[in-house]
């Protein structure tokens, strides 16, 4: 009788995270910005068509960063959910926090219990509105970690130069053009900034009475970064 090939729990573990972590380094990276006007997400994405950026619910954004039909298929999901639980009870049930948790509990059962992990990283956001300063920025891992992010969070590859050259130059209450060109300008490589055909932007603006999600793009990016 042969004996069954053993790996530790630990081995197993270790091998899926290096797994997720190499995937996810493959792609290009994203970062969010708290700024005077709510919380701007900024992209390192040259497609016209296939984005990592989208609204989720009247003041909830989605953004995200490898494998796009694995995130893709998360993001459907979190539409679904968050509209059942508005229609359902209350448009304002539905919170950044409530939809985190959810994207938690699918990545962390999907790491432990199945083969392959999935190959993301997500950052669901939520702006409070013209009166108020309220932001909040949730960041998941591959594994179903949630880390509650203050002020920017980097998702991708490259986070640690991210993180740190946006530590450097980053101030509270940014104005809205100098928080994108900044964004623009620590996706770079070679210390040149990101082009606006190479950006893909959106804002959670306070100021808007409901839906707070809007797409930046052609002439106001171009004029943003000019």
């Amino acid at each position: 009788m042969n004996m069954p090939f053993y790996v530790s729990p630990e081995q197993v573990m270790k091998d899926r995270a290096d797994y997720a972590r190499k995937g996810i380094a493959r792609g290009r990276s994203l970062v969010a910005l708290e700024c005077a006007a709510g919380v701007l997400i900024v992209a390192d994405n040259g497609s016209r068509t296939l984005s990592k950026i989208s609204e989720i619910y009247d003041r909830v954004a989605f953004a995200a960063v490898g494998k796009y039909n694995e995130f893709q298929m998360l993001r459907v999901a979190g539409v679904r959910h968050a509209d059942l639980k508005g229609y359902s009870y209350s448009r304002e049930d539905v919170s950044a926090k409530e939809l985190a948790n959810a994207y938690a509990q699918t990545l962390g059962q999907v790491f432990t219990h199945e083969m392959k992990p999935y190959e993301v990283e997500l950052l669901v956001a939520e702006v409070g509105h013209a009166d108020d300063d309220h932001a909040e920025m949730y960041h998941l891992f591959y594994d179903g970690v949630v880390i509650d992010e203050r002020r920017f969070a980097v998702l991708g590859g490259m986070t640690e130069q991210i993180t740190e050259a946006l530590e450097a130059e980053y101030t509270d209450g940014m104005a809205l053009g100098d928080a994108l060109k900044l964004g623009a300008k620590v996706l770079g490589t070679d210390g040149q900034s990101l082009a606006a055909d190479q950006l893909e932007v959106a804002l959670l603006d306070r100021s808007r009475p409901r839906r707070a999600f809007r797409r930046i793009k052609n002439a106001e990016l171009e004029g943003l970064l000019g």
